[in-house]
């Protein structure tokens, strides 16, 4: 699908849309705007089908907007690339912690992929959307007790990332029915992203010190009621770079034979996720068959020079699946100009629905959702509602002439915007809609302010 009424590609929202608009054979993470983008007859933007401006009348804003096709895409490509480029089994984990809501689950689940999780909420909300215990991995640094008893219970795989949950594991098991195991090692590779979402590099809070190694594996080999399946390490996220990821998995092949030693027979190696995706027009990540393609084949050539069987090859994208698949839609109300300085446009949003730039200073790209063809005439700084000066969305916004009721849309907010928005300054959580074929169906229900007290307690005493 393409524009109705192409312009010049500096003189509207239409420079955002790619000129494959609707061809689901390239990259999601390599686009802008949702593979369905377009603008129809009315100058408006459509995803799925759906005109946005017409999503927001029906169903306020803001509004979190996923595309079913980008969605289903991301997975469909990650699946059948492993299956192309790898010779052994292969199993794709979706990375939950992006965007975990029942209804996104049941979509990857539906591809074939399985599911990565790191809290109680996020395994339960996998198990009430029918995912396969069989599928399902919890990570996390500091399991509580509980949620390791409901993991053990539901039949899950535990990731276990320190001696502490180790131990506590050896405790609550029996040899009656182990509990499938990973060990999360700290591989000691940096690469180049935001310093809290880097985690692979030596002075990381997460996992084993690979100084501890063969500790580990003896301890592991000791402990009949634990299944070790095998390794798992995580280098971070947002990354561009190839040659980390190819250094990670030679690095884990090593691991697999080293357990040898102690008589593990590990037939699993989790390689992790990371692939970074285009939050703006200058960044060139890889796609995802390229990033898929170099994993692949450095396992198998190193797994070759070890002499070692072709493990059972795991990885967990989150943001590449679902980040490009998702836009924010607000609604513009006042805006404040300070001569010679800048214009504020404010939102009816910001900070509580998207805390990503006031947290790691990301930068997105908008589009004025009802005038798609209008000529970029001013720049402007995006504020959102919040009381807070940090709550600024975007600065430097390239838009045309807006006007209250306007609709201004935010690009690749599927990952880590729902999953991380509050109730700050007590503003309800948005809604959420899922578009498909020119229909939209609710997944999130919008927060009501009677939501937002449900969990108070107010003291007879204070009545």
């Amino acid at each position: 699908m393409v524009a109705t009424h192409p312009v010049e590609v500096q003189l509207s929202g239409n420079q955002y849309l790619s000129t494959r608009n609707g061809d689901l054979t390239i990259s999601p993470n390599q686009e802008l705007l949702p593979l369905t983008a377009r603008v129809n007859h009315q100058d408006c933007l459509e995803i799925g089908g759906c005109d946005v401006t017409t999503l927001v009348q029906q169903f306020g804003s803001p509004l979190y907007i996923l595309d079913e096709a980008t969605l289903r895409t991301a997975c469909q490509q990650y699946r059948d690339t492993f299956k192309q480029y790898y010779k052994g089994e292969s199993q794709v984990l979706y990375a939950s912690k992006a965007w975990n809501c029942l209804a996104v689950c049941a979509i990857v689940a539906s591809e074939g992929l399985g599911i990565d999780v790191v809290s109680g909420g996020e395994l339960y909300t996998a198990l009430q959307a029918g995912v396969d215990a069989n599928k399902i991995y919890l990570h996390g640094n500091n399991k509580s007790r509980q949620e390791l008893v409901f993991a053990i219970e539901s039949g899950c795989t535990i990731v276990v990332d320190n001696w502490y949950e180790l131990k506590t594991l050896v405790e609550l098991t029996t040899t009656d029915s182990p509990t499938r195991i990973m060990l999360r090692l700290t591989p000691g590779i940096e690469c180049h992203t935001h310093e809290y979402i880097r985690t692979g590099h030596l002075d990381s809070k997460f996992g084993f010190d690979p100084n501890d190694l063969d500790q580990v594996f003896a301890y592991v080999s000791e402990q009949p009621s634990l299944k070790c399946l095998g390794v798992h390490a995580h280098i971070g996220s947002q990354i561009f770079e190839r040659q980390p990821h190819r250094d990670l998995g030679a690095v884990m092949v090593q691991w697999l034979r080293d357990a040898k030693k102690y008589n593990l027979e590990l037939t699993e190696l989790n390689v992790g996720g990371g692939l970074g995706i285009k939050y703006t027009e200058s960044d060139d990540p890889p796609s995802i068959e390229e990033w898929s393609k170099a994993i692949c084949e450095v396992v198998q050539a190193a797994c070759a020079a070890e002499n070692l069987p072709l493990p059972k090859l795991l990885c967990e994208p989150g943001r590449s699946l679902i980040a490009t698949a998702c836009v924010t839609a607000y609604t513009i109300g006042s805006s404040k100009t300070i001569p010679d300085i800048r214009t504020y446009v404010t939102i009816d949003g910001g900070m509580s629905d998207n805390p990503r730039p006031i947290t790691y200073q990301s930068v997105y790209r908008t589009v004025v959702a009802n005038k798609m063809s209008a000529p970029l005439t001013e720049t402007v700084t995006v504020a959102g509602k919040h009381c807070e000066s940090g709550d600024i969305l975007i600065k430097n916004a390239q838009l045309p002439k807006t006007e209250p009721g306007d609709v201004l849309v935010v690009m690749a907010t599927g990952a880590y915007n729902y999953s991380m928005a509050s109730n700050y300054n007590r503003l309800p959580r948005p809604a959420a809609v899922l578009v498909a074929n020119g229909e939209a169906n609710l997944i999130l229900q919008r927060e009501t302010y009677e939501d937002i007290i449900r969990q108070d307690c107010l003291p007879e005493r204070l009545k």
